[in-house]
């Protein structure tokens, strides 16, 4: 029985993956059902990887598929949507030679393997999105954002934040000050010694404040926390074994080791001075996001987050590129409870024991207490292993409800993004849908407090658009 589910799921979700997405222009938007709300004025963006193969030959990772951007727009004329490749300088290369050339996540560079490692890696800008007031950043783990143009997405080229040039990591997961506009973001960099770096930018996206701190070994870091005034850093327990991605005969994705007797390191970072606060650890796990962090009124921080018990997970989302899941590797919603000047755990526990991922809550209430936590979820009768999600959810913190809106059968949301109302005080949560039934893809938008009845509007989308990573909203006030 197993077997033909796995069938099913390669002929359903895996056609979004099967094939290398079609660009499209500007493009007036139908009207599937329902109505666009009148108080949703902005621009929705997402980020993720495209384009899975080249030539025939498959990607190594899901990672190091090139990204492409979707934006809808919605005005007082309706919506329409663009979608365009961000046009890096590895992505036009391999466009050329209709071919991989560069090394990535999960991928090693053509060429001898000794000689590999003098090849730059790609940047595949495939990741998520930061709106700033006169340009587009496509975000990736390991190098620097890309510009584009806020309206048609077209390429602009590297961002270097305002300063005066040189590559440097910049994460794809920054955190937004609602209270100030400060950006803080980092990225982290191998050398004789592993370095946290730590950048405070102002609203238009300059660095006008860095750091660092000294990191044990090469983790893996994909995301941090705004709590108030703090940043907090749960450092998990996984290595990069260096020196087989140096000779060229292991690629970073498979050169990662779960390393649980070193514990989880936590570090906690002041947000004004960028000064290392504390650092402290504990039992081990894993994390790719965050939910939100915020100080309690005891002066303690609390931390909402995908726990994972390994690195599991990383074996699961290599196989999302073929189109066919068979390990497992999913997490639970769960709350630490940190006091600040020690780093040290006062509790844990699990907010919610489902398997969920990308979690959100309002943009304005990040580094603050916020009620509801939006999720991506599994729809409750289908095997976890063989799925991706059809479900999104949201997450009561103080009731411990949940409340589901389901996809359908054969319907795949991407992360849940929340967007307030222009005119009211409501708030609508906007997914992207991938139809397995209809091999197509549709914008979906929910009232935020009805979220288990229908959709309010539904949009069709002129392509498919691959499961992708992480969006945002820009409001257009």
């Amino acid at each position: 029985m197993k077997t033909d589910t796995k069938i099913s799921a390669k002929k359903s979700w895996g056609k979004a993956l099967a094939r290398p997405a079609e660009e499209f222009p500007l493009t007036q938007l139908l009207v599937k059902n329902g109505k666009i709300p009148e108080g949703l004025r902005g621009t929705l963006y997402r980020n993720g990887p495209a384009r899975l193969e080249r030539g025939g030959v498959p990607v190594g990772h899901w990672f190091d598929g090139d990204g492409a951007i979707l934006a809808v727009h919605f005005t007082d004329a309706g919506a329409a949507a663009v979608y365009r490749y961000v046009q890096t300088a590895g992505y036009q290369a391999e466009e050329k030679a209709n071919k991989f050339l560069y090394s990535n996540y999960g991928m090693a560079a053509a060429g001898p393997a000794w000689l590999r490692w003098t090849k730059p890696v790609k940047n595949a800008a495939n990741t998520s999105v930061l709106a700033l007031p006169d340009r587009l950043l496509a975000l990736w783990e390991a190098g620097l954002p890309h510009s584009l143009d806020l309206q048609t997405l077209e390429t602009i080229g590297i961002d270097y934040l305002g300063n005066s040039g040189g590559e440097f990591p910049y994460s794809a997961h920054y955190k937004r000050d609602p209270m100030t506009g400060i950006i803080y973001n980092f990225g982290v960099t191998l050398g004789a010694t592993t370095k946290l770096n730590l950048y405070k930018s102002d609203a238009t996206g300059k660095i006008v404040q860095k750091a660092t701190v000294a990191l044990d070994g090469f983790p893996a870091i994909h995301d941090f926390v705004l709590a108030g005034k703090y940043l907090i850093f749960l450092v998990p327990p996984v290595r990069l074994k260096v020196l087989p991605v140096l000779a060229g005969i292991s690629t970073m994705g498979d050169s990662f080791e779960w390393k649980p007797e070193l514990g989880t390191q936590i570090l906690v970072i002041d947000s004004e001075t960028l000064s290392l606060v504390s650092r402290s650890e504990t039992e081990p796990w894993y994390q790719w996001h965050f939910a939100n962090g915020f100080v309690k009124e005891d002066g303690s921080v609390a931390v909402d987050f995908v726990r994972l018990a390994d690195f599991k997970t990383n074996e699961r989302l290599k196989e999302v590129a073929t189109g066919e899941l068979r390990s497992d590797g999913e997490g639970s919603l769960w709350r630490v409870h940190l006091n600040p000047q020690t780093a040290k755990v006062i509790a844990t526990e699990e907010l919610l024991d489902k398997a969920c991922e990308f979690p959100v809550v309002p943009a304005a209430e990040i580094g603050q207490e916020s009620r509801y936590i939006y999720l991506a979820m599994y729809r409750p009768d289908v095997d976890i292993i063989p799925e991706v999600y059809g479900t999104i959810a949201r997450f009561d913190t103080q009731t411990r409800n949940l409340t589901i809106a389901d996809c359908g059968e054969n319907g795949y949301p991407a992360e849940p993004i929340y967007v307030p109302d222009t005119s009211s005080e409501k708030g609508w949560i906007l997914t992207v849908v991938y139809d397995g039934n209809s091999d197509s893809s549709e914008v979906w938008i929910f009232d935020s407090d009805r979220l288990s009845d229908s959709p309010v509007c539904q949009l069709e989308l002129p392509g498919v658009i691959p499961f992708g990573f992480h969006g945002t909203w820009k409001s257009a006030v």
